[in-house]
């Protein structure tokens, strides 16, 4: 590569380049604006989006395999210095909270981030927690924050099989009983903080960087905010048409906030 960086020639014509860089901004305007959309109780993406005003330049960010890493990979906006890990192909389960205490012990120094669901966090990640409790007293930089993305249910898998394969939510398996993990933390001897407002999120993530120990950010969000692509593929609508009509009982508020998901879109092309 140095070798051939002499023989490079710069172009004067910068459209193409321009063109994509508008493309950018314009998505990142979409991302926003989705992320500041109403939900009940709050939207999952509001809580990546407010992360992005306050990261620490030397963050190490982890994420699992379920919806809020969709969330990680759409909204969160890296900075020089970051690093960030999560399972390539999404076919690891519960990988966050494991990535996260292996980053800390590997640079004590820097604060860890990690994003993961409620299903992953009752499936391994509370047991970390005494770990995390064990080992903490050895990292210089005790902020270690796992954000549990608390909606009752398995997500991911719920909106696969709406897309995938055409069928209604089954609340027999999707359903996950409520637990106060913020509450957990504290009898862990960890912080809890629990935040299910976004106009108060950005405080939330805030608290969490500024505590002298690690923490348990729990985020009471909506299962119902789709996790739309940029471009939807006619057999994807047609599955989730099919899934709506067979009687999901989340229907109407899927519906709802997927309309309105792609209205944001549809309007900031119209503006660009």
């Amino acid at each position: 590569l140095r070798a051939l960086e002499p023989h490079l020639v710069r172009k004067e014509d910068r459209g193409w380049r321009e063109q994509i860089e508008e493309g950018v901004r314009d998505w990142w305007d979409i991302v926003e604006r989705r992320s500041l959309m109403d939900a009940d109780p709050m939207n999952p993406q509001r809580v990546v989006h407010e992360l992005s005003q306050v990261l620490p330049e030397d963050a190490i960010i982890t994420a699992d395999s379920g919806s809020s890493t969709n969330w990680y990979a759409r909204q969160l906006k890296l900075r020089k210095g970051n690093l960030a890990s999560l399972s390539g192909t999404l076919a690891t389960m519960v990988p966050g909270v494991p990535y996260a205490i292996a980053a800390k012990f590997a640079h004590p120094g820097r604060p860890v981030i990690c994003f993961v669901g409620d299903g992953a966090f009752q499936m391994l990640g509370m047991n970390e927690m005494l770990t995390v409790k064990r080992y903490m007293e050895r990292w210089h930089d005790k902020r270690l924050i796992f954000c549990v993305f608390n909606n009752q249910d398995l997500n991911q898998v719920t909106w696969e099989q709406r897309v995938m394969e055409g069928d209604p939510k089954f609340p027999g398996s999707q359903w996950l009983p409520n637990f106060d993990y913020a509450a957990y933390a504290e009898l862990c001897g960890l912080q809890g903080i629990f935040c299910d407002d976004g106009d108060r999120m950005r405080s939330a993530w805030e608290e969490a960087l500024a505590a002298d120990r690690p923490v348990v950010l729990e985020v009471k969000t909506d299962p119902e905010i789709p996790p739309l692509p940029p471009h939807i593929r006619l057999e994807q609508a047609e599955e989730m048409a099919k899934a709506m009509v067979k009687g999901d009982p989340e229907r109407m508020g899927v519906m709802e906030k997927s309309l309105r998901g792609k209205l944001v879109e549809f309007t900031e092309r119209l503006r660009s």
